[in-house]
């Protein structure tokens, strides 16, 4: 097994662009390289690896459910981590948190045992958009070897200074929707190593997914914390949605975000959209697993009557 793996934190705030970033960088991966993507989410269906789906065999990827402190430093992650590795045997890995997470909390751990000599931390990117930084996410700025300043085409030199101004004296670059050569990735001339750490990663058993009890009702997952609430959907794939009705649906909500890969009558189709935006459209998608939809809300919302609401969204809502 490698060691010394190259290992790069994409952090930053909900809906600031980490996830179309580390696309663009999958996009620019060297054709002899295998990397690996572990992402911690907030909710508890995942939809960040349907949405980073490439059909590519070089690129591994995990999610670990439930983007919080406690998770990061508990179980899940730590077996979700080791496992992740062990299969991939990557040459370089990427670590997604959530937009709620605790970065720099997130960072220490991966430089102590078990992963000392196992990952070779880089220092972490920060993608960071126009909207105010919450506490957690600050903690990280200082010690970030490059900060995205993304859905940046509307801002003039003299907002650029001022936010700039702002900043702590961090490498910058301005971005619009994640764009990022890879040579600028910090740390991206670091290599891996051969090794036979292996034997001492965390292990656990692998959680067995749910099933659909009927292809016509959809696997429902609600989580409450202090940071927000999360209610996610998992439909049959075999259940088609009409966009335009779940479109005008999800206008209709005060989420703070919005992640979805459905079955549409032409493909399937997927959507990444953040509080205060209007939904752009729907971008094609290569994942053919499940139909997904996960919405983060600031308070707690009445789960069945989501639930209805979003099948009757469904091309044949009898079906």
């Amino acid at each position: 097994m490698l060691t010394h793996i190259p290992t790069h934190l994409i952090a930053g705030p909900l809906g600031a662009g980490k996830t179309s970033l580390i696309r663009h960088l999958l996009a620019q991966k060297p054709a002899h390289e295998r990397w690996a993507v572990l992402i911690n989410e907030f909710g508890q269906i995942g939809l960040d690896a349907a949405l980073l789906e490439q059909g590519d065999d070089a690129v591994a990827m995990a999610e670990v459910a439930g983007g919080c402190l406690c998770c990061v430093n508990g179980a899940p992650f730590q077996v979700g981590l080791g496992r992740l590795l062990r299969k991939a045997r990557p040459d370089r890995l990427l670590i997604e948190p959530s937009g709620l997470g605790h970065p720099a909390q997130l960072l220490a751990q991966l430089r102590q045992p078990p992963w000392l000599g196992v990952l070779a931390v880089q220092p972490a990117l920060l993608v960071l958009d126009a909207q105010a930084l919450p506490e957690v996410q600050r903690e990280a700025l200082a010690d970030a070897g490059l900060l995205l300043l993304n859905k940046s085409a509307g801002l003039d030199a003299a907002s650029r200074a001022r936010i700039a101004a702002a900043l702590p004296p961090v490498p910058l670059r301005w971005s619009e929707h994640g764009q990022l050569d890879l040579a600028e990735l910090p740390g991206v001339a670091a290599q891996a190593a051969t090794g036979g750490v292996g034997a001492g990663l965390p292990t656990g058993a692998a959680s067995l997914p749910q099933i659909w009890r009927n292809a016509a009702e959809p696997i429902c997952q609600v989580q409450a914390q202090a940071e927000g609430w999360s209610i996610g959907w998992r439909w049959h794939p075999s259940q088609r949605f009409d966009l335009a009705s779940l479109g005008q649906w999800l206008q209709g909500l005060d989420w703070r975000r919005a992640k979805a890969v459905v079955h549409g009558a032409a493909g399937w189709r997927s959507l990444n959209a953040v509080q205060g935006q209007a939904l752009q459209g729907w971008g094609t998608s290569e994942w053919r697993k499940d139909s997904r939809l996960e919405l983060i809300f600031a308070q707690a919302h009445d789960a069945d009557a989501l639930t209805a609401a979003f099948a009757r969204c469904r091309i044949d809502p009898a079906g």
